[in-house]
């Protein structure tokens, strides 16, 4: 028998570590000295311990370990688990892979204009809302004012607002005339009778977002920041753009102070 010292030793672990093992359960000594405590162990368990770190490297917890090494665990429960871990391990290495790219982007573009960008575009996982809404073909972007004031006008008094308004872009490429768009607000309730809204929810998902500060009039800034970034980054565009009006004309502020989130759903190339 070999004492826990020399054990660690030859197994290249620590002593506080066979002492875990071994209130796990997962690596007992053969004998405990009932007088001292010295934990004693046996050579031949030097091939279970390997195996106790090999898995480990595998990226398996103990929890996981300890069931693996049970005598009625079957093949294809092993074979299961371990195809689990090698997903995992592979989703990892695309999020990597995901950042190199990001990372490289940023490189290029810090080189090419000697400073960080004005704006910075964020992946973020938009969650779905229900919201209030009227969508309409208008015809032209200037008659979004109107809409927007039929949204919060006075049959809408008592709806209970749960967010900032947005807009929904539903043409595919731009228009100047006939543009099919949609204005919403979060609700929390019901609306209140004879609203010129309907509730429905909106859905969510991974998006591109940038957030831009100033007059609606230059907000193509903040766009072309987006669509700038989407292709070298491995992304296109998944379905209608938004724009979430974070502070704007309802708030009493100078344009200059006005602050829109642009929201453009993305999907890996």
């Amino acid at each position: 028998m070999i004492r826990i010292g020399d054990f660690s030793r030859l197994g290249l672990v620590s002593i506080k570590t066979l002492r875990h093992y071994d209130e796990l359960g997962l690596l007992k000594p053969v004998r405990v000295d009932r007088f001292t405590g010295y934990r004693y162990y046996a050579v031949e368990q030097l091939g279970r311990l390997n195996r106790i770190l090999a898995l480990k490297d595998l990226g398996l917890s103990l929890e996981q370990i300890a069931g693996l090494l049970s005598a009625d665990v079957s093949a294809e429960e092993i074979r299961g688990m371990l195809r689990l871990k090698q997903a995992e391990a592979q989703s990892r290495i695309q999020e990597a892979q995901a950042q190199l790219t990001r990372v490289a982007t940023r490189l290029r573009q810090i080189e090419k204009e000697g400073s960080f960008p004005m704006y910075e575009v964020v992946l973020k996982q938009i969650p779905a809302q229900r919201v209030a809404a009227i969508r309409r073909v208008l015809p032209n972007y200037g008659a979004l004012g109107a809409l927007s004031a039929e949204l919060f006008g006075p049959q809408m008094q008592g709806a209970r607002y749960a967010g900032p308004p947005l807009v929904i872009y539903h043409d595919h490429e731009f228009k100047d005339e006939n543009v099919d768009v949609e204005v919403a607000v979060p609700v929390a309730g019901p609306l209140p009778e004879g609203a010129p809204a309907e509730v429905r929810e909106l859905p969510g998902g991974e998006m591109a977002c940038v957030v831009y500060l100033g007059p609606y009039e230059g907000i193509g800034e903040g766009y072309n920041a987006v669509m700038a970034w989407l292709e070298p980054n491995g992304y296109r565009i998944a379905d209608c753009l938004r724009e979430v009006y974070l502070r704007g004309p309802g708030d009493g502020n100078d344009p200059a102070q006005y602050v829109t989130e642009i929201q453009v759903p993305a999907v890996r190339v």
